[in-house]
């Protein structure tokens, strides 16, 4: 039995896994498996769900013999792994039995001798199906090249598409690696960070888990710029004291007065992250010093039965403003307009007692269940007869793009990326409804939006009664009548217009079957867009790689065809390849990359296959 374990330990550590040595567990770490065990089961029986703990109970079992005599690089027994998953996966998604037992055998598939066979055939269809998931899903999404991670994300997205619940099982996974992340080696904290910050935090932020979103942020940070978070941590550590002294003299007469109104609630101060604070103070340009709204109040309350949800959190409005004075413009309705994640709330702006300004945010339970847990919550709280959530519409439109995949990987991926983790604005049709699209979207992602047929044949729309053209920003608020004409056809110009993942995919599927073979790809390409390669040099500082994507990626929207790395520890070499639609950015965005800190070449070394050798100094640039 004891080469059982042995081979099963030389698994995880080929695999490059946060797993050690087989040894032998102590009476004391025994106890303390057992006594994970227990909370789970706690948590489980405490949630909302049906009492299936015999089937828990199995999958524990048969989860602590798999992994029996196996550490974690920390020392702990690896059993510790699974069980946190499965207690993150009930207290903090709040899922129930199916995925608490497929977090608890997430990893057995892949390191032991137990195959999806095994699983489906003790604990039936569906575990086995999130398994055998979660199993394709092992090993990261980023790769050393970048088509390879292009297809890893296609490869998740077209997991989750089968079952959410692989995804959110996933999160809960990365979740507790990055919580235990401080045992591994600098270089794979690094790699591990980047690749949370780039896909998994704005997944959770999408599918709205804002407490995961939040923490998953904060510790990729801690692990990138490890001196700037620290920093910032103990910022917010020694103003703590001042500003939950300020809340409570700001709290106290909004209290006094909800509780005259009968309200069962609770108020509490809500802190940005360390993440939040960074991200505002890159983009104000401001120092720590320079940010005020550092707190925030959030209530919470149980809605009585006279009047509907929407009513009563606009009559604690009216009652929060006969007190402080509200910020015209500052007040966010997501109650009559849900955000595309599901979160609902009402958030006002108002002028505090010594002259700042604090947000309040006014939530039922139910509100709150949703914000907490996403589209977990969503589907729980989801009636017979509702009608469509924009959640569900997403999940549909990514179906659609996998079903009909991108040859062109990392145009794929970094459209998915953009799409992820934009605002959204909120757009009407003639008839009252409303869609929810990314920031930027244009009038021809709206028709795409609706139909494929309306976007072919889009001409333009009536925006608020008045004729706008197809690449028309669209604002929150527009009512929007696409026009059409039989005779219009899509262009390869088009591509340049729509933003949306779907508009994208559904202007590849027209054009190649039009032209009816492959070769059409590269004619299509090159009609948009030009292939730049750049030489970019400089000191490996940690961080260095992610800045440059994210500014490429982000900031630029440039599509990457390849990307080559190599280092000696000190410095660094990157070679990229992409495609620019507008070369108008070229220069611009080459020097935004030269003041990166640590680089100190970046050349431009070809456009469509033609050498150039020039720096980014010599290129013209707004």
């Amino acid at each position: 039995m004891h080469a059982i374990f042995v081979k099963i330990a030389a698994l995880y550590f080929n695999n490059n896994r946060n797993v050690m040595v087989v040894s032998d567990f102590t009476p004391e770490e025994e106890r303390l498996i057992e006594a994970e065990f227990q909370a789970l089961l706690n948590d489980y029986l405490h949630s909302m769900h049906s009492q299936r703990v015999e089937l828990i109970t199995r999958a524990y079992h048969l989860a602590k013999q798999a992994h029996n005599g196996v550490r974690r690089l920390s020392g702990e027994p690896y059993m510790m792994h699974p069980l946190s998953v499965a207690r993150i996966v009930v207290k903090e998604i709040g899922l129930g039995s199916t995925s608490i037992c497929a977090a608890l055998l997430h990893d057995v598939v892949e390191d032991t001798d137990y195959t999806a066979e095994d699983i489906e055939r003790m604990f039936g269809a569906k575990i086995a199906s999130i398994v055998e998931g979660l199993t394709k899903l092992s090993g990261g999404v980023f790769a050393d090249k970048a088509m390879k991670q292009a297809e890893n994300v296609r490869k998740l997205l077209l997991t989750m598409s089968d079952d959410i619940r692989v995804m959110l099982v996933k999160l809960a996974d990365r979740l507790h690696n990055m919580r235990t992340l401080a045992a591994q080696r600098p270089e794979k904290q690094r790699k591990i960070a980047a690749e949370t910050q780039y896909i998994y935090a704005p997944m959770a932020h999408r599918l709205g888990l804002f407490p995961i979103k939040t923490e998953l942020e904060d510790l990729s940070f801690k692990y990138e710029f490890p001196e700037k978070y620290a920093e910032i941590e103990a910022k917010l550590r020694a103003n703590k004291d001042t500003q939950m002294d300020g809340f409570e003299s700001f709290a106290e007469p909004i209290r006094r007065k909800l509780t005259m109104m009968g309200y069962n609630f609770k108020l509490y101060a809500r802190t940005k992250s360390v993440y939040s604070v960074y991200k505002k103070m890159v983009q104000k340009g401001i120092p720590f010093e320079q940010i005020y709204d550092l707190l925030a109040a959030r209530i919470v309350f149980e809605p009585n039965s006279d009047f509907s949800e929407k009513d009563q959190c606009w009559m604690i409005y009216s009652a929060i403003t006969e007190i402080y004075r509200p910020h015209p413009e500052r007040i966010r309705d997501w109650i009559s307009t849900p955000k595309a994640n599901g979160y609902e709330a009402l958030h006002v702006t108002v002028m505090g007692n010594h002259g700042q300004w604090i947000e309040v945010q006014i939530r039922t339970n139910r509100m709150h269940e949703l914000a907490e847990h996403g589209l977990a919550a969503h589907w729980r709280y989801k009636a017979g007869g509702e009608s469509e959530h924009e959640l569900d519409r997403w999940l549909r439109d990514i179906k659609e793009v996998l079903a009909n995949p991108d040859p062109d990987a990392m145009a794929f991926l970094d459209t998915f990326k953009l799409n992820l983790y934009r605002h959204e604005v909120f757009v009407f049709t003639p008839r009252g409804e409303i869609r929810t699209l990314a920031q930027g979207a244009t009038v021809l992602d709206f028709a795409y939006q609706l139909h494929t047929q309306l976007g072919e044949h889009c001409i333009g729309a009536n925006v608020n009664r008045t004729t706008r053209t197809i690449g028309y920003i669209l604002q929150s608020g527009d009512q929007v009548e696409i026009l059409t004409s039989d005779k219009q056809k899509p262009e390869p110009e088009w591509l340049n217009i729509v933003v949306t993942a779907k508009a994208k995919d559904n202007l590849k599927k027209y054009f190649r079957k039009q032209d009816g073979h492959a070769g059409y790809d590269k004619q299509l390409d090159s009609t948009v867009a030009k292939v730049v390669n750049l030489y970019i040099k400089g000191n490996d500082t940690m961080g260095v790689m992610m800045r440059i994507l994210q500014v490429m990626s982000d900031e630029y929207r440039i599509n990457f065809s390849d990307l080559h790395v190599t280092s000696d520890g000190n410095n660094f070499t990157c070679e990229i390849e992409a495609k620019l639609f507008d070369m108008d950015k070229l220069g611009k965005m080459c020097m935004k990359l030269r003041k990166i800190g640590g680089i100190n070449t970046v050349n431009v070394t070809k456009i469509d296959g033609v050498e150039m050798q020039c720096d980014c100094a010599s290129l013209t640039y707004e």
